[in-house]
């Protein structure tokens, strides 16, 4: 047997030496790392312990970066790449309420914003996945990078799902039913941003992760970020709440609370998933004021980012207006 160190093992050492030798990888270690494990470098006893080991500790912002990097160069991205305006990752799913932020994107997009979303479909039993609630929109998923860059530049919308964008990046994140726990390609899937979209819109389940990405987009120079705590997870502000958004515009990183929207509709947690009414909903057969509600709030969340509003209230009232005028505008 050779006595010579496999490569990656300093990586793992550098995690794993106890509480007082163990620290956090630098940026660059991490790019390195990673880089090996998707050229499947190493050995699967050394991926789940160096993917334990992060998730214990709680990944830095700079071991996000350096890990969204590895995988960003990993992308098999297709040689001409259309302009797209705003990068909406969605891998949470929902159990609670309608997806409704996807119609917050549609309506976007119907008013000449061109959004690429990306997520995971089916990871959780119970929950309602984009790709899913798209295709009883009629809308299906992409099949590679290169379909879905057919499709922004034909139809300023494409989904992709991660199994179809990376099939590595899909196979780690779902070594969760392997390990018993989420690794760090549950966040840094979020962070992609497959074609260098200028403006990113994220939701997150908890908090300490919304500090992490935008510290993260910061040293990777995402020119404009929001990240808030969603709804489920997902990037659907709850209009009912006060919303902490935090920012990251030309390198300067702020924060701003929306106020909860006002006379906003009661709060009512589906108990089915009804996508005939989501359907009817979007098409303008059928009101819903919840729904619409938080349709109005997302979108003006994204407003603010693209610059089309420069307020809570003018970016509001703007959503509101595009989407009463979404079939006739």
């Amino acid at each position: 047997m050779s006595q010579t160190e496999h490569p990656f093992a300093p990586y793992v050492r550098i995690l794993g030496k106890g509480p007082t030798l163990s620290r956090s990888l630098t940026l660059e270690e991490t790019e390195a790392a990673v880089g090996m494990i998707l050229r499947a470098e190493v050995e699967p006893i050394q991926l789940g312990a160096f993917l334990c080991l992060i998730r214990v500790k709680t990944e830095t912002p700079d071991e996000l970066a350096g890990f969204t990097r590895a995988c960003r160069n990993a992308l098999p991205l297709p040689a001409e790449r259309p302009a797209v305006d705003l990068d909406w990752p969605t891998y949470a799913g929902k159990s609670r309420r309608l997806p409704w932020f996807i119609l917050s994107a549609l309506l976007l997009v119907r008013h000449g914003v061109t959004v690429f979303m990306h997520g995971t479909d089916g990871h959780t039993a119970g929950r309602l996945f984009t790709g899913a609630a798209l295709e009883a929109l009629g809308i299906a998923s992409a099949e590679s990078l290169e379909d879905a860059a057919a499709r922004l530049r034909r139809d300023r919308f494409a989904y992709l799902p991660l199994a179809r964008l990376s099939p590595a990046m899909q196979g780690i994140i779902g070594l969760k039913k392997m390990l018993g726990l989420r690794n760090p390609m549950h966040t840094v899937a979020r962070m992609l941003n497959p074609f260098d979209a200028p403006c990113q819109i994220m939701g997150v389940a908890h908090p300490p992760y919304r500090d992490a990405h935008q510290k993260a987009a910061a040293l990777l120079g995402q020119p404009r970020l929001a990240v808030f705590k969603g709804e489920g997870g997902e990037a659907e502000r709850r209009p009912e709440k006060p919303c902490e958004v935090l920012t990251v515009t030309d390198g300067v990183l702020d924060g701003t609370v929306w106020a909860p929207m006002a006379q906003t509709p009661a709060v009512r947690h589906d108990t089915v998933m009804d996508l005939d009414r989501f359907r009817a909903v979007w098409a303008g057969g059928m009101r819903d004021d919840e729904g619409e509600a938080v349709v109005v709030a997302t979108a003006a969340v994204a407003l603010v980012l693209l610059g089309r509003a420069k307020s809570q209230q003018e970016a509001e009232a703007l959503a509101r207006a595009l989407w009463e005028t979404r079939h006739t505008g």
